[in-house]
């Protein structure tokens, strides 16, 4: 099939039925994780992309680089998963297109998961790998912090452990579809009748797993309780049918209300982390490409909202 042809309602059919039931909590997790790492399999990337594997910060990573890059600036990017599946093998075709889009390299982070390793572990190697980035010499500020979903959760609590220990943030956050409210407070999160995709109970048993003992509602693991001050300009992208969505519209509103540069993108009849289709669907790859110009442009003061 040729690239960027397959409709929105095709995908959404597939999602629904091929990876939602993945999420049911009688799933057995290794089987989850398994079926979850086929869906990489799907995956398209840009012409020219290279793959290369390394270690950054002692973790395992993915160096995505595209055909032409700034050698002297970079992305970290935090997959998704809920702290407990995926990996950089699911998250490299995204990686790939928000490459090219930036011109940038894209450090994929295999950070480790719970129940295994539970919080802080993710947020330890999350910091580690930041480090990690600096000590090569790329400028803070020529460096941009991505994630989705949970990862994107993740983006947001390093940026906030970075300025309590006196680190240097980067220069830009792009959270896709953040999840940030591990207490799963919003109300409409219970009701996933219209998304294709997530499980509020798998949402509920994979937050208990990554907290271990943590208040869910700390923010270090839930960083929209957290103080938003002096954090980079952000982009957030949701979904209009996801049960996140008003994740992404509380953090939307404090980070507005904490002064900071924010642009927010609604995808019309959307659905959670739609991106990592991107390369196959249209609406994906619109979404990366707009992350990649936000990522690639200079700092911009001006505080936004937009809905397509």
């Amino acid at each position: 099939m040729k690239p960027d042809l397959v409709p929105r309602a095709v995908m959404r059919v597939v999602v629904r039925r091929f990876v939602r039931p993945l999420l049911h909590p009688t799933v057995p997790l290794g089987v989850r994780r398994r079926g979850l790492e086929l869906g990489g399999l799907v995956g398209s990337s840009p012409e020219g992309t290279s793959i290369d594997h390394l270690r950054l910060g002692g973790r395992p990573t993915q160096l995505v680089s595209p055909s032409v890059a700034d050698a002297a600036k970079a992305v970290l990017f935090l997959h998704g998963g809920a702290y407990t599946t995926c990996s950089p093998f699911t998250h490299r075709g995204v990686a790939a297109h928000l490459a090219a889009a930036s011109r940038r390299a894209v450090y994929l982070l295999d950070y480790r998961l719970a129940p295994e390793h539970p919080f802080p572990a993710a947020l330890d190697d999350a910091l580690a790998a930041y480090r990690a980035l600096l000590a090569q010499g790329i400028a803070a500020a020529d460096l941009a912090v991505v994630g989705d979903s949970a990862g994107a959760g993740l983006a947001l609590a390093l940026a906030l452990r970075l300025r309590e220990t006196g680190v240097e943030l980067p220069g830009s956050l792009g959270l896709l579809c953040p999840w940030v409210d591990l207490a799963l407070e919003t109300p409409a999160v219970q009701d996933d009748s219209a998304d294709p995709l997530l499980r509020f109970d798998w949402l509920e048993r994979s937050a208990l797993q990554y907290a271990g003992g943590t208040p869910r509602s700390h923010p270090s693991l839930s960083p929209l309780f957290g103080d938003l001050t002096g954090l980079p300009r952000t982009m957030v992208q949701a979904g209009s049918d996801e049960i996140l969505r008003g994740d992404a519209e509380r953090l939307v509103e404090r980070l507005e209300a904490h002064g900071v540069p924010v642009h927010f993108r609604l995808g019309r009849d959307l659905w959670h982390v739609w991106h990592l289709f991107a390369g196959l669907m249209p609406e994906a790859t619109a979404a990366v490409r707009e992350l990649g110009e936000f990522v690639r442009t200079t700092g911009n003061a001006d505080t936004s909202a937009s809905v397509g």
